[in-house]
C-alpha cells in the first residue's frame, strides 16, 4: 500500500471514530430548558419537558420546612448567596417533591417580573464520580443551575461521598458560584448506622474516623428534616388532593376511607394519600393528571 492510500484509509477512520464519539459536553442548551438528565457516561445534559411533581398546594404539613427551602431557592435566583440543601427524613413525605415544586414556583415568580431562572439538573447517586466533568460545564455559562441528587445515602467501602465533600467544600477545583446541590436522603447523617459503629471498633482513632463519615452532612448549609405525618397532616393531604382533582366525594366519606387506606398500608405520608388518591379516582372512572 502506497503512503497515500495508507493516509486515505487512516483520514476515513478518523472521520469514522469522530462521528461515533459523542459531541464535547456544552452548556449551550442550559438556556433553552428548565429541568435537565445528567447522563455521566455520554458526557450530556438531557432535557426534561415535563417534570414529574406536584404543585406545592398539595404538600401539607411541611410548611416550615417548605418555608425555608423557597427562601433559599428565590435568594439564589435572585442573585444573593444561598446555602447547599439537604432534606432528609422519613420515606414519602415529599423530600424530593418538595425540591421540585419550589424550583418550579420560584421560576414561575422569576418569569412574572423578568427575572432570570434556575436550571434543575439531576444527578444519580452512582454518577457522582462525574461532579468534575459534570461542573466544567456549568462553569461556561452564567445561568444559575441547582444540582440535585434524589435519595442520596452512601454504603461500606463506598469512596464516591469524597467527591461530593470535595465539591461542597469549595476549594479551588470546588463548586462554582452559579450551583448549588440539593439532595434527599432517608438517612440524616447519609451513612448507615452500623458503617459508623463499626468505625469505633477498627479505627486508631474511633472519634476521627467517626467525624470522617457524619461530616458530609455538615456540608449542607440547610439541613432539613421532614418527619411521619400525624393524622391530621395526612387527612389534610388527602383532602388537598381531593380538591385540586374535584373529587365528587363527601368529606366525612373521604377520610373514613383514606384512613382505611392508610390502616392498610401500615403508614401514613405523601406517598400513601397520593396512592391512595389514584385508587380513589380510579374507583370513581376519573383520570386525574397526577405523578403519584
Amino acid at each position: 500500500m502506497t503512503d497515500h492510500a495508507l493516509l486515505s484509509v487512516l483520514e476515513r477512520i478518523a472521520d469514522s471514530l469522530e462521528r461515533m464519539s459523542p459531541p464535547p459536553p456544552s452548556a449551550d442548551i442550559l438556556h433553552k430548558h428548565d429541568a435537565f438528565l445528567w447522563q455521566a457516561a455520554l458526557g450530556v445534559l438531557t432535557p426534561v419537558e415535563k417534570v414529574s411533581g406536584v404543585p406545592l398546594s398539595l404538600l401539607q404539613g411541611v410548611k416550615r420546612q417548605m418555608d425555608q427551602v423557597m427562601t433559599n431557592t428565590r435568594h439564589f435566583a435572585e442573585g444573593f448567596s444561598a446555602n447547599n440543601v439537604m432534606l432528609w427524613g422519613a420515606r414519602g413525605m415529599g423530600k424530593s417533591s418538595l425540591v421540585k415544586a419550589s424550583v418550579a414556583a420560584v421560576n414561575g415568580e422569576q418569569r412574572a417580573k423578568g427575572g432570570d431562572t434556575l436550571a434543575l439538573i439531576e444527578i444519580q447517586r452512582d454518577e457522582l464520580s462525574s461532579l468534575p466533568k459534570l461542573l466544567a460545564v456549568l462553569r461556561t455559562t452564567k445561568r444559575r443551575c441547582i444540582l440535585f441528587c434524589d435519595d442520596l445515602s452512601f454504603e461500606s467501602q463506598d469512596a464516591d461521598y469524597k467527591s461530593l465533600k470535595s465539591v461542597l467544600d469549595g476549594g479551588i477545583g470546588g463548586r462554582p458560584e452559579n450551583v448549588l446541590i440539593y439532595a434527599t436522603s432517608n438517612r440524616r447523617h447519609l451513612m448507615p448506622r452500623d458503617m459508623i459503629e463499626n468505625e469505633t471498633g477498627s479505627a486508631i482513632n474511633p472519634s476521627e474516623a467517626i467525624e470522617e463519615k457524619v461530616s458530609l452532612s455538615d456540608r449542607f448549609g440547610l439541613w432539613i428534616g421532614l418527619y411521619g405525618a400525624t393524622q391530621d397532616d395526612y387527612l389534610a393531604i388527602v383532602e388537598a388532593y381531593a380538591a385540586y382533582y374535584k373529587l365528587p366525594v363527601p368529606r366525612d366519606e373521604l377520610r373514613r376511607k383514606a384512613l382505611q387506606w392508610a390502616m392498610a398500608r401500615g403508614s401514613r405520608s405523601g406517598r400513601v394519600a397520593s396512592q391512595f388518591i389514584s385508587d380513589l379516582s380510579a374507583e370513581l372512572g376519573i383520570t386525574p393528571e397526577q405523578d403519584a
